[in-house]
Order: C-alpha cells, then structure tokens, then sequence
C-alpha cells in the first residue's frame, strides 16, 4: 500500500459480522470478500453494524479509477473507490491484512498504483496449459493487484484456441470457446483484462502447417520458418478472418498484434533476398519503397482491420521501423521487449517521438522455459533490488521525463522448450518474480522491505 495513517484504537478481525455493499454494481467484490473471510454476506443497503465491512463507490472526482481508501474505526471497515476496481483492490488489501485470522490495524490507508498496466503474459500457443491452470493464475494475480493476462495462443508449434472460421488451423490440445468464456468470466470477477495475441506476420508455423501456400520462400525457393508472405493477398485474408473473430470473443480494452522477428528482415539485404516482397513494396508505397515499408503498412492494415472493434493496440518494438516511408501507426503502443533484434532501437527513440509504451524487458521479465541463448530464469530478488518501469531495456533506466509514457509493464512467460518444466513448475517459478513485479508496478520507489523480509511476507499471506 501507498500510504497509511495509523489511528489508536483495536483495530479490526474477521469474526461474526457481515459485508454490505452501498451500491448494486458491488455485489461481486462484496460475495467474494465476504466468502474469502468467512463473514455473511448482508446485500445492498443494509447499515454497517460493528463487526462489518461496508463497500462504497465514491472519492474524489479526478481520482485514480483503480485507488480506493480503507479506514478502520469503530470495529468496522469500510472501503471506498471511485469504481468497482478501485475498491476491490481495497478488498484485497483487507485480505492480506486478515490473512490467518490476523488483525487489521485501525487507521487508513489511501492507495493506488504508479502504473495503469501491470500485466502477466503466459505463451500458451508452444506449451497446452489447462483452463484451470490459467483460472489459478488469474485468481492469484487479481489478489495480487494485476489487472492484465497476456494469452499468446498462435505461433509456429500450435494454434490453441477453438476457431469457426479455420478450424483446420487449431491444435489437437486447445482451449475450446467454452473453455474461454469461463476464463474471460473469472478475469472480469477479478479486474483482470484478458490481452490476446495471434503474431504476425512471423509466428505462423501452425496456420502455415494448414495452408502451405501463404509460406514465405527467400530467392532460392527456401521456405522461411512461420512467417508468410505478406505479397500474397490470401495471407493478410487469413489473418483478418481470425482476428475478426476472436474479436468477438475477446472483448476487453486491448489486443496485441504481435510483429515480431519477421523473417524478411533478419538478413542483410531483404530485397536480395525476398525479390517478390520488393516488388509489392514498390507497387504499394512507390519506386524508393523497401519490404521494411511492406512489412509496417501489414501491421497498419491489422491494426485497420481491428478499429470497428475499439481496442487499444499494442505491437513488438522489432516491429516498428525506422527511416522507411511507411510509419508505424501513431496509436500503437510499443510492446518493449529487447534490444537484441537486428535494427532494434533503443526505448528513447520511441519515447522521443511521443510513443507510449509498456515494459517487458527479456533482461528482468522474460521467463523462458528451457532457458534457450542466452536466458536465464528471472529472480524475485532482482526484480524486487534492481527493476523499475523506467528500465526498459538491459538494466540502464530511460530519463525520469518520459515516465508518464511508460504505461506499465508485464512479466511473460514463454515456452520454447515447452517439456522443460511442467505447469506447476512454471507456477512455483513465477510465484516470487510476479510479486516483486507487481510490487514495482504498484510502488516504483526503493522498498521499504529488504528482500527477505519481502520474502517472509509473501510466505506468510500464502500459507
């Protein structure tokens, strides 16, 4: 918590009170507070008695929509918030301080994040989790104040969501639709945005695997792992079928489009190399055109194809180009994840021209399973002792000045050696690295815990 302001007095402890809610729209956060402490559930309107803990919108008119004030007097509690998630992020503070029957000092605390993201991505296109995995992890993140889960469920090994429209495209083992809206229902319960991914125009092994057509091929006739040929109207009718779709299904505020490692542009001279690419980018942008140019009016028609729907847009930061003639759209928010890339800015070129962007820097954030190249499993304590929002990539910090450009950030799981940890490997793994990343998300500041005493925390709220 941001700040807390004690008060004399015995405080709070869960026993034979109720929770009351002052307004309707509460009665999910008031069932679920009142059910995690064991106290009955009293309804809409009902007074607040001794013993209760009453949930109210309200505060400030400008007020952060995700704070929420909590003060304890008089053996009650009461949590208000200008919005249901504002005050079930009270609930889940009176949570933690009740945690095992404990006591909830009197006073008031006043909180709310430094950050409007805070995110935990699972790649579940290389590596099946069960729809009740992802339910876990959602109830643990939502108590742990994050308000995103990342699904990338498209890439070369599989495709793992149900689909209408390609069914020939999904892996044996997916997620069926059904499956799905169990997850978007709990996420919603919880204020826990659902952000899908299908990549492209790279990562498209398992649609290339139905449809070997639409395959990228070099000058030589090489077939280029996942990515397609974006000269190819079917490919970009494909993808647009499936975004479209899922769409319908996933109907939170963002989405992200993905644009990484197109393989056109990993090597020396894409125009050499990919003849058919140089030509459609000349036909579309004009005679100076390169396949770059090609490669980021793909991203600008996805990012077409997805306004009817009113998504906030996020993409890769190796999509976005630099010096070409075709710029990135101005509204996609760069989705920062490494510098190791070939042509990959540094953060500040993105930030300098006004881009907003979240931080998933694969130097503190990326878990990679297997540990391929040159990853290695992120620490807690590394995270907790050496990471901020504003160290987007390798460890150096981007100037204070651009702070409010920085979104937030999230912390990903990725499964490139799929079989190299099971799911409850991955969950035990995550569990302190999630932790101190919402920690720094919610409180950029140095902690007032050291790591141990942090550690010993999260023990006890957990046990």
């Amino acid at each position: 918590m941001r700040d807390f302001t004690p008060a004399h007095g015995p405080g709070w402890k869960a026993g034979d009170g109720k929770v009351v809610v002052r307004d309707k729209g509460l009665a999910d956060e008031g069932r679920l507070i009142a059910d995690e402490l064991g106290l009955g559930y009293g309804g809409e309107g009902a007074e607040a008695g001794p013993g209760d803990v009453e949930l109210a919108l309200g505060g400030a008119r400008r007020a952060d929509q995700e704070s929420y004030r909590m003060t304890v007097r008089d053996g009650r509690v009461r949590i208000v918030g200008p919005s249901g998630a504002g005050v079930f992020y009270g609930t889940r503070t009176l949570k933690q301080e009740a945690h095992g029957g404990g006591t909830v000092p009197e006073g008031v605390v006043a909180d709310e994040p430094a950050k409007p993201q805070r995110g935990f991505m699972i790649d579940i296109a290389r590596k099946h989790f069960s729809a009740d995995w992802i339910k876990d992890r959602i109830r643990e993140i939502g108590d742990l104040k994050f308000n995103q889960l990342g699904l990338h469920f498209s890439d070369d090994q599989s495709f793992r969501i149900e689909s209408d429209t390609h069914p020939e495209v999904v892996s044996e083992d997916h997620l069926t639709k059904a499956q799905v809206g169990e997850i978007l229902d709990l996420a919603a319960e919880r204020h826990v945005t659902v952000v899908p991914e299908i990549d492209s125009p790279g990562h498209l092994g398992a649609v290339i695997k139905a449809h070997p057509d639409l395959q990228l091929r070099n000058a030589n006739g090489v077939a280029q792992r996942g990515a397609v040929d974006i000269s190819k109207p079917d490919s970009a009718k494909i993808v647009d079928e499936l975004l479209k779709e899922y769409a319908g299904l996933f109907k939170g505020a963002y989405w992200h489009l993905g644009a990484d490692e197109y393989r056109a542009l990993t090597v020396r001279n894409p125009e050499a190399s990919y003849p058919q690419l140089a030509t459609a980018a000349r036909r579309a942008h004009g005679s100076g055109a390169r396949v770059q140019d090609l490669a980021q009016s793909w991203l600008n028609d996805r990012a077409k194809t997805m306004a009817p729907f009113d998504r906030h847009l996020k993409a890769w930061n190796d999509g976005f180009y630099a010096g070409g003639s075709v710029e990135a759209d101005k509204n996609l928010e760069v989705a920062y994840w490494t510098g190791k890339e070939i042509g990959a800015r540094e953060p500040v070129s993105y930030l300098s021209a006004g881009r907003k962007l979240t931080n998933y820097n694969d130097e503190f954030l990326y878990y990679v399973l297997g540990q391929p190249n040159t990853f290695t499993y992120p620490t807690g304590k590394r995270i907790y002792e050496s990471w901020t929002p504003l160290v987007v990539r390798g460890t150096t910090p981007v100037p204070a000045k651009y702070d409010d450009q920085i979104l937030g950030g999230t912390f990903a799981v990725w499964c490139d050696l799929a079989q190299s940890q099971t799911q409850a490997q991955v969950a035990q793994g995550v569990r302190m690295p999630l932790r101190a990343t919402t920690q720094k998300l919610w409180d950029p500041d140095k902690p007032e815990l050291a790591w141990p005493q942090f550690v010993e925390l999260a023990g006890r709220l957990s046990g």
